[in-house]
């Protein structure tokens, strides 16, 4: 989801000797994620769909015909102890054949270069910058779209279907998630002939001041980390903004929508839709296995996609015939078609981001539904 605002160009230099798994030993592969600290509530739902996928293919024939051990590290919302750990699980875990995980592009760039100095290939479940194939050229990949994608079909189906002229802006001061969301949004909606009224940063302390002193629009765009919707939301109706609120993926809070106040015509761009009603076999089949294995607990977006970036790794390994990193690593690239819950996933040639669909949700009180599934038009270029 989220983003550094540098823009770094790192040179890689393999510095490990390929350990592949014996031939009848389990087939490995790495998973980081946040168990705790910040992001916990981003990278627990991802590392539960990742240890599912896991689980489903171990109970058919597994992978090349082995077994699957997923070796789940947690990083603990910290990058220094990430690079650390990455370094750990490689030094435990020579026959590692690739790496998946994060949601947060902080994260991984703690992560990837490491798998990158070891020749492992690293698929991000839910890191969403356009910029990271160029952070981490040849290694690192997206299971999920980058937030140009997201951002231009947010701005798309607002001005076609809430037929949005006029637009303000409030992003979260600080974060370079939010403040390029919010500028890949502008750029989109004012080409298609929109007015931005007003771009406003904002605290956590001066949030509603700054609610109540924008000016009026047909819409307001708000780039907000899942954190801070419980307090936005609300505090812009409370300023009496009556117009529909729009976001990115940082508003996908699931069930914890039934817990804000005084939501009316919001709407945000995420992943995929995991309603009883979408008549996708991936999705219901998804669904299904993880009411299985997780009674009493529900699903989200990066729930499924951590199941995806699981199962494109294991498929990519399936693909290659063997867990050596360069053969995976290449498999991961060529992959086409691979049809996940979040969507169907390919890479064109040299392409490191899959073109994928954007899911748009929309919320009235604790009810959600979909409002549309849309392939922007136009995409403003990574930056």
């Amino acid at each position: 989801m989220k983003f550094r605002s540098a823009f770094v160009v790192l040179s890689f230099m393999v510095v490990a000797v390929s350990v592949p798994a014996a031939a009848n030993g389990p087939v490995v592969i790495g998973a980081l994620y946040n168990l705790s600290g910040g992001q916990q509530d981003l990278d627990l739902p991802s590392s539960r769909g990742a240890r599912l996928a896991v689980d489903v293919a171990n109970t058919g024939k597994g992978v090349l015909g082995r077994k699957v051990t997923m070796v789940l590290v947690d990083g603990r919302t910290q990058p220094d102890v990430i690079t650390q750990e990455t370094r750990g699980l490689f030094s435990n875990n020579p026959e590692i054949a690739g790496l998946i995980g994060f949601s947060d592009t902080d994260m991984v760039l703690a992560a990837a270069p490491v798998a990158a100095e070891h020749g492992r290939v690293f698929v991000t479940s839910g890191a969403t910058s356009p910029l990271l194939p160029r952070q981490v050229p040849g290694f690192l990949f997206l299971a999920c779209f980058g937030d140009n994608v997201q951002a231009a079909a947010g701005a798309e189906w607002a001005y076609d279907s809430l037929k949005a002229r006029t637009v303000v802006v409030l992003y979260k001061d600080g974060n370079s998630y939010t403040r390029l969301l919010h500028q890949y949004f502008e750029t989109r909606f004012k080409e298609l002939g929109g007015e931005v009224r007003a771009v406003e940063a904002y605290t956590l302390s001066d949030f509603k001041a700054k609610a109540r002193a924008l000016p009026q629009a047909d819409l307001v765009y708000l780039a907000a980390q899942p954190e801070e919707v419980a307090m936005a939301v609300p505090a812009l109706r409370a300023a009496g903004i009556d117009a529909p609120i729009l976001g990115g993926d940082g508003l996908d809070i699931g069930a914890a929508w039934a817990k804000v106040d005084d939501v009316h015509d919001v709407y945000y761009t995420t992943h995929t839709y995991l309603g009883s009603d979408n008549p996708d076999p991936a999705v219901k089949q998804f669904e299904a296995a993880f009411a299985s294995a997780y009674p009493g607990k529900e699903p989200d977006a990066f729930t499924a996609l951590g199941y995806d970036a699981a199962r494109l790794l294991m498929a990519a390994i399936e693909s290659a015939g063997s867990t050596d990193p360069q053969a995976v690593r290449d498999a991961v690239a060529g992959t086409t078609d691979f049809h996940g819950v979040t969507g169907t996933i390919s890479f064109a040639p040299g392409s490191q981001i899959p073109a994928k669909s954007v899911t748009i949700m929309a919320v009235n009180g604790s009810r959600q539904r979909l409002a549309a599934s849309i392939l922007p038009s136009v995409v403003p270029p990574p930056r």
